[in-house]
């Protein structure tokens, strides 16, 4: 089996016990993971940090993004265009959502576009090292290496729940690792 297949399997074998977990549990697992999350890292406030809106059975990191905007983050999400390319939109208190593709909502396209800082990361799986898979469509991959050819350095935090944690993934020279990772059992850094 050639490594693309083998994420291919990881990706849907860990999405599908994700999908198994009960809309109560990873509401109870969401909470966890504000509490976890919300003092675990250091920031400066008017730091950029790019969250997101659950789709399908993701964590629900609003909470989180609560704690951190009461910190003093300036809170941004990920806007996916041209069915390719992820710009992070501003968002704000009060600003509405719209629909932006792939059942997702954020801010319209008035809202200010910023380069995060630190990037929470919704993921498919990810191992102890720090690798991680995404959902296949290679947005994240494209944005860091956008980030970084800018000369910023984000500090990528994963985001998924304990039954997304691998034996070992696959890395490939493209891939990009994780600084940490926060589940419903705590913040871990790699």
């Amino acid at each position: 089996m050639n490594i693309k297949d083998l994420k291919a399997q990881m990706r849907n074998e860990r999405l599908a016990a994700r999908d198994r977990l009960p809309a109560e549990t990873r509401t109870e697992f969401s909470l966890r993971m504000a509490d976890h999350g919300g003092g675990a890292f250091e920031f400066e406030p008017g730091t950029i940090i790019s969250g997101f809106l659950p789709i399908r059975s993701e964590a629900d990191i609003r909470p989180l993004m609560a704690r951190l905007k009461a910190r003093g983050a300036r809170l941004c999400l990920p806007i996916v265009q041209d069915k390719m390319t992820i710009v992070f939109r501003e968002l704000v208190t009060g600003v509405e959502l719209v629909d932006t593709g792939f059942g997702t909502r954020g801010p319209g396209p008035d809202a200010a576009v910023l380069d995060p800082e630190i990037l929470l990361v919704p993921l498919s799986a990810f191992d102890a090292h720090g690798d991680r898979i995404g959902y296949g469509a290679g947005h994240y991959d494209r944005a860091i290496a956008r980030l970084l050819q800018k000369g910023r350095d984000p500090r990528l935090i994963g985001i998924a729940f304990d039954c997304q944690e691998v034996a070992e993934v696959p890395a490939e020279p493209h891939d990009v690792r994780l600084q940490a990772i926060l589940t419903e059992s705590g913040f871990r850094t790699f």
